[in-house]
């Protein structure tokens, strides 16, 4: 019964946030009143009754924090004050407009007849405007607060590159990323999303490359999202790609605008959400996530060499410590005889089989590589380093592990580094445990079933109804010159023929 009576009582104080039906009033008190039972009794929000040309009461509404307090007393409350009470006559609704719109020195002043229009922009840092004989809220252009400072991105360091990344205002992202591209045809479309939140984001394409069917597609699915709030891109991430019980990611993330303006240059839509510095690229495919910016700033010789170090890591990554407990457990006529008396005498005095080994050390790093993302930076990589040695000699003394165990797990660590993409290195980790499994249960036939199972999984995967695979499964000749091996760029002059562009010809 008590339940009942709380939840009675506070559905009633919740307040609406969608539609606000009251009717303006061209009395102040009435609209201030109004107001407030709106806005409610925040400590945050500012109210400050004034008088314009000493005559006509009026009261100014912002939020502490989120406006610039300089510009209220400065372009708004000094000169309103100081009007001249002259020519204040009939009818005094138009003369009280036109008399604010000019002695107010903002760039941005929005004049609004309901209550609904008027809340959004107060509540995103603007300031709010009511005078008394006047039947309209004035919403002024004070937005000022905080942000962090243009910086490299942290998860996506590159040696050669320009050094700037996303921040999380999303007015500071798309002007770099309109520093980049500055064709007429760069689109950029403003939407709000989150039914209490309210966060701005923003559709951004290319007219005239990107496929007017794909953009018509992410547009839908956002528009489908009907949530109370949007923390991060990766909620937005999560409703809208084609599978979400893939562990594959199926949308890429990234905080640097050069990557943006080439997948943009590609045909893709990009999706940026304020208060967040990752965008989101649409649609993408398996090949593309081992791609890095600097693969196209360097030499074609040199962007070809490190992308098949990548590949080669993530086959490392997936399939080496499944690989190593296969041949020590089932298959150990696969091994020279030197190395497999070295193995022997290795494991020599360890108690458990190899998988129970590879599971042990593989759950260490994994809290390892945890714990110091997690602590203060320069803890963090102290904790790493110190752990994952004092850790491993002692494992290795104690009889635990053999030391041929802790070099395969610690190559297997630092191949997942190696991929540029983090959340498909994740991904690799978790399906190495998979691996891990079947090696144990069937040997190298298991390691097969499992790739195979992969495999199936990923050609029937697809992002905006492209195929992930691409250009492998289908298989497009012109897009493969373009993935393993980087051609020069005087030889690869076309976009992508999986992207569906409508200009196909990137150079001439």
């Amino acid at each position: 019964m008590l339940n009942k009576l709380f939840r009675k009582l506070n559905k009633d104080n919740i307040r609406p946030s969608e539609e606000f039906e009251m009717v303006l009033s061209d009395n102040l008190n009435e609209t201030v009143e109004m107001l407030l039972k709106i806005i409610g009794d925040s400590n945050d929000i500012v109210q400050r009754d004034f008088k314009i040309a000493s005559s006509e009461s009026a009261a100014l509404f912002y939020i502490e924090g989120m406006s610039d307090i300089d510009s209220i007393e400065e372009d708004v409350l000094k000169p309103l004050q100081e009007l001249k009470p002259e020519g204040m006559n009939e009818p005094k609704d138009e003369t009280l407009k036109k008399a604010i719109q000019d002695s107010i020195s903002l760039s941005e002043i929005d004049i609004f007849e309901t209550f609904d229009d008027a809340i959004l922009p107060f509540l995103s840092g603007k300031s709010l405007l009511v005078v008394d004989g006047l039947a309209k809220i004035i919403i002024l252009g004070t937005i000022a607060y905080e942000n962090r400072g243009i910086e490299e991105p942290q998860s996506e360091v590159v040696i050669r590159g320009p050094r700037d990344g996303f921040v999380e205002n999303i007015q500071t992202n798309i002007v770099l990323i309109r520093r980049r591209i500055r064709d007429p045809n760069l689109t950029i479309q403003l939407g709000k999303l989150g039914r209490r939140s309210k966060n701005d984001f923003a559709i951004i394409y290319i007219k005239g490359i990107t496929d007017e069917s794909l953009v018509e597609e992410v547009r839908y699915r956002i528009s489908c999202i009907d949530r109370a709030t949007i923390e991060e891109s990766g909620t937005i991430e999560q409703l809208i790609e084609d599978n979400v019980l893939s562990p594959f990611p199926q949308i890429l993330q990234t905080e640097r605008p050069d990557k943006v303006a080439a997948f943009l240059n590609n045909g893709q839509v990009i999706i940026l959400v304020d208060g967040t510095p990752f965008s989101l690229v649409a649609p993408i495919t398996f090949e593309q996530l081992f791609k890095s910016p600097e693969d196209y700033y360097d030499r074609w010789q040199i962007g070809s060499l490190i992308r098949m170090l990548r590949y080669s890591a993530a086959f490392i990554a997936l399939f080496l410590p499944s690989l190593y407990i296969a041949m020590i457990s089932y298959h150990q006529g696969m091994i020279p005889t030197t190395l497999a008396l070295s193995i022997a005498g290795a494991r020599e005095g360890v108690p458990f089989p190899a998988f129970v080994e590879a599971l042990l050390m593989e759950l260490t790093l994994e809290l390892l590589r945890e714990a110091g993302v997690r602590l203060p930076r320069a803890v963090g990589q102290t904790i790493g380093i110190v752990g994952g040695l004092v850790i491993g000699d002692a494992a290795v003394r104690a009889g635990i592990v053999n030391p041929i165990m802790v070099i395969v797990v610690a190559l297997t660590a630092i191949a997942s580094f190696a991929i540029p993409a983090y959340n498909v290195s994740i991904t690799l980790r978790m399906l190495r445990f998979f691996l891990m499994f079947l090696a144990a249960s069937f040997g190298l036939f298991g390691i097969i079933i499992g790739y195979i199972a992969i495999n199936i999984h990923l050609v029937g995967l697809k992002s905006f109804g492209r195929y992930y695979t691409s250009p492998f499964a289908p298989y497009r000749f012109i897009d493969l010159l373009d993935t393993v091996i980087r051609l020069p760029l005087t030889i690869n002059k076309k976009r992508n023929d999986s992207e569906h562009t409508a200009d196909a010809v990137k150079q001439k």
